[in-house]
């Protein structure tokens, strides 16, 4: 039987794991997290990179910086965002590598099945 640890099976502790996939579960704001995987960017660099709208693109900040994923750090005239907690990047390729292996998989049996009926 595997070991449980105590604080998974915390129901607060569970809660606060579905919120932090509800904010990753934005294509939006996987795409600022990309842009931000090489530095900080203010909001017109990233607004550039995205193609995202100022008012959707500070919505999204908003969430991820709130959610503890992003910081914000204010120079000039300008709001620069970082990636605050870097394990992010870990967790997205863990999961990217994750969904191309099944993808693969699911082309190999399609493939498959198609040879068997038509007989190439």
């Amino acid at each position: 039987m595997p070991k449980t640890n105590p604080s998974t099976s915390d129901p607060v502790i569970i809660a606060a794991v579905a919120d932090y996939f509800k904010v990753l579960s934005e294509g939006s704001r996987l795409q600022i997290l990309t842009c931000l995987k090489s530095g900080s960017m203010n909001v017109m660099e990233i607004g550039e990179a995205t193609g995202l709208g100022q008012a959707n693109l500070s919505k999204h900040l908003k969430v991820l910086t709130q959610a503890g994923i992003l910081s914000r750090q204010p120079k000039g005239t300008s709001a620069y965002y970082e990636i605050a907690d870097p394990i992010i990047f870990e967790l997205c390729e863990l999961a990217c590598d994750r969904i191309s292996q099944r993808v693969l998989q699911q082309a190999e049996n399609l493939k498959a099945f198609h040879n068997k009926n038509t007989g190439f």
